[in-house]
């Protein structure tokens, strides 16, 4: 075959990328304005959230009136408009409920406490990283009830309240400190420590320091607070969106503990107790929450010894803590049965145990599959906390009710619930975003 017959290949000079030359309006026009039922759609949805927004805005801003005495002065100054006077008189006990005005800064303290205890999650460098949650949820509390109820060491705060309290305050602190020597690029406290641990210890002479200092920070915590005496605070005067966060706080975080067992429980392999579990799971499906919380008011203390008589704000805690726990059971179960077989066989074959294997391998597999359905059901309970109010808890919903039974509020009702609903807009929609976040960033470390 000649040459001249043969095709020689020619390769096409390569193509730039494709361009995205479309601005905003061409994309608007692409997506809403399309064809003639979709132009049609998005100018009625227009007109519809135009109209809505002014109604709105007239009511809440333009006329409504931001200083009066009583609900007959804001009539008579606009009676169209939102009377937000009676909220911002009432706005205190919507917040803090009735506790005293002259201790709520034990409030704002202990909340502010609570949100700088998590903050040093933010720097992955700091020693002992991975406690700071788990510190937060078995340790906090006892410093958070602490400065909620009051009282002094010794007389109003038992001998074990007041050792995990001291505890908490240690903790904190060496917290702190470790965070601040790890910004500054310095070794943490525990490692300063390690030639004087290593002439006591053999082995672990990192977390051996640390428990050291601990130990002496706490020890010098429990002797500051024992000279403090903070006023005493009944619980019966909590209330407000305080009582409502510290209720969701207890049930969102003891919902996961509880879930986990409760899960593990219903596909264990022991007959006692997987049925135990599942009828637990199922007899608390099977009511609404309000009905738990009746059975936990009224049937609680039949069970209990003569004499103990648990507050209210106990027996709505261990109900809301049994109710959440159950339906994040079959969240957690849901995704255990998305693990497939070979991980189970791989565990095995490294030699791991039953626990070992739930806790290393299988549990945070299906913790991040279910991340979405976890925090439905955080949102869900956060919003049924609300329910207290109507067995006599003084949470927001209820001071809400009680606007409207002052002599000078009466009739009040549309301001405080629109408020209640924006603030708890604001927080669903931030637990919602967080779960969002909190996805992508475990499928960039994925991948």
């Amino acid at each position: 075959m000649s040459e001249q017959k043969l095709k020689h290949f020619v390769p096409t000079p390569p193509r730039l990328p494709a361009t995205n030359e479309q601005n905003l309006l061409r994309r608007i026009q692409k997506r809403c304005f399309n064809s003639i039922g979709n132009s049609l759609l998005t100018i009625s949805v227009l007109v519809l959230i135009y109209y809505v927004a002014k109604s709105f805005l007239d009511w809440a801003v333009f006329n409504a009136v931001w200083n009066a005495a009583t609900r007959r002065e804001c009539m008579d100054i606009s009676p169209d408009g939102a009377c937000w006077a009676g909220v911002i008189d009432w706005f205190n006990g919507l917040i803090y409920g009735r506790y005293p005005d002259e201790e709520q800064w034990r409030v704002n303290g202990g909340v502010i406490m609570a949100l700088l205890w998590l903050l040093p999650l933010m720097t992955r460098r700091i020693a002992y990283r991975n406690s700071i949650l788990i510190s937060w949820i078995t340790l906090y509390p006892f410093l958070g009830a602490y400065m909620f109820l009051g009282g002094t060491i010794g007389q109003d705060v038992g001998i074990i309240h007041m050792i995990f309290t001291s505890l908490a305050a240690g903790y904190f602190i060496l917290l702190y400190l470790n965070w601040m020597l790890c910004a500054a690029g310095q070794p943490s406290l525990p490692e300063r420590l390690t030639p004087l641990t290593s002439k006591l210890f053999r082995r672990g002479q990192h977390m051996n320091g640390f428990l050291l200092v601990w130990a002496v920070l706490s020890i010098l915590c429990g002797g500051v607070l024992a000279q403090v005496h903070l006023e005493p605070v009944p619980v019966d005067r909590w209330g407000g969106l305080f009582l409502t966060l510290i209720i969701a706080s207890f049930a969102i975080t003891m919902s996961i503990p509880v879930g986990i067992l409760l899960a593990l429980g219903r596909r264990s392999k022991l007959p006692v107790i997987h049925w135990l579990s599942m009828m637990l799971i199922e007899l608390v499906r099977a009511v609404p929450l309000i009905t738990v919380l009746f059975m936990a008011v009224t049937l609680l203390p039949i069970f209990l010894p003569s004499g103990a008589e648990p507050d209210k704000l106990s027996q709505v805690l261990f109900a809301v803590c049994l109710f959440a726990g159950a339906y994040m059971a079959e969240n957690i179960r849901g995704g255990l049965q998305a693990i497939p077989d070979g991980q189970y066989e791989a565990a095995q074959t490294l030699g791991l145990g039953y626990w070992l294997t739930m806790g290393l391998i299988i549990l945070p597999q299906a913790m991040r599959l279910m991340i979405p359905n976890i925090m439905t059901s955080f949102i869900s309970m956060l919003k049924d906390t609300t329910l207290v109010s109507i067995i006599g808890l003084f949470d927001i919903m209820l001071m809400a009710r009680n606007i409207s039974n002052d002599k000078n509020w009466i009739g009040l009702h549309t301001e405080p619930l629109a408020l209640i609903s924006i603030l708890f807009f604001v927080m669903c929609y931030g637990m919602s975003q967080y779960s969002l976040n909190l996805e992508k960033r475990l499928k960039a470390h994925r991948s």
